[in-house]
């Protein structure tokens, strides 16, 4: 097949990317590389089966395809909140753009959503029948809000124009090609204790988040694009971990002498994240395989590679 990847170049994207030429697909990567970079597509750029196109989704793209995974959005407080009204048209227009082409070329269409559509939950663990506690008008509501308005979009053009879509609810995932001034806490907790800088924690660190390797991830979205099934569809690891545990965690991992600082908590920061994945295990069959230990140190042997590297 020809498969689109918006935001091939990021973290996400060149882990689906990886897999789908080992597939043996075609493959259009689509990126604008504010926070992508060539670095993680750097082994196909010779491949005659795949191309990559530097194009921004708020501005209309023609192209031929037969699947689109639209990933295309930074994901990270830290990015999403430096250009807010860039993050919002990007929820928006940008998927309006998607799924305008889908339905012109009859393609399959997949959303990658985010568990921040449920905002700082007070169910838990959320479900995917569960409407979310968002503030629409906080420093966050432009990528919550705008994830959820890229979900309406994607029910209403599949209601209204027939198009096909898959909608999937991104809990936590980390691993190799995160960015390392991420904002993330997994990304935070390795480049500290690498750098041996203090441990930073924002509140008391009792707050929970559950933390899915990417190859899980990225197995779970191929699973639901090519299933019969519609979504939307959470996509996490139900393991929940205090991030006072995981600073530990990594602590232990990589310096156990640094020290752990404590923090004021931001703005509707989510005080307690965990999937429930019963229509994941239900639907598809899916479940996490890789335990956090062992992607730990998958993912800081790559910060070590990437930091030591660039010190030379």
């Amino acid at each position: 097949m020809r498969i689109l990847v918006t935001g091939g170049a990021g973290f996400l994207g060149s882990h689906l990317i990886d897999r789908l030429m080992a597939q043996g697909h075609e493959v259009v990567c689509l990126d604008n590389f504010y926070t992508g970079t060539k670095r993680n597509i750097l082994k196909w750029l010779d491949n005659p089966y795949f191309e990559l196109i530097r194009h921004d989704i708020t501005e209309p793209i023609r192209l031929e395809v037969d699947q689109i995974y639209h990933l295309a959005c930074p994901a990270s407080p830290v990015h999403y909140q430096y250009n807010p009204v860039k993050t919002i048209k990007t929820n928006v227009i940008g998927t309006m753009n998607m799924l305008g082409l889908a339905k012109r070329v009859k393609a399959r269409f997949f959303l990658a959503s985010t568990s921040e559509v449920y905002g700082d939950p007070d169910v838990h663990p959320q479900t995917e029948d569960y409407r979310g506690n968002v503030n629409c008008i906080g420093i966050r509501s432009c990528y919550d809000e705008g994830k959820r308005v890229a979900e309406t979009l994607s029910f209403d053009y599949h209601r209204q124009n027939g198009v096909d879509i898959r909608v999937v609810r991104i809990f936590n995932t980390y691993g190799p090609r995160m960015l390392e001034n991420d904002g993330r806490v997994v990304s935070n907790f390795i480049v500290q204790a690498l750098r041996n800088e203090p441990l930073t924690i924002y509140g008391d660190g009792s707050q929970t988040r559950s933390f899915c390797y990417v190859s899980d991830l990225v197995e779970g979205f191929i699973r639901l694009m090519n299933s019969n099934e519609i979504g939307p569809m959470n996509l996490g690891n139900p393991g929940e971990y205090t991030i006072l545990e995981l600073a530990q965690k990594i602590q232990n991992m990589i310096n156990p002498g640094a020290e752990i600082i404590f923090k004021p908590l931001p703005q509707d920061d989510p005080k307690q994240r965990q999937p429930d994945i019963t229509r994941a295990k239900t639907w598809l069959g899916w479940e996490p395989t890789v335990p956090l230990d062992r992607g730990l140190e998958l993912t800081i042997k790559d910060f070590r590679d990437r930091i030591e590297g660039s010190k030379q």
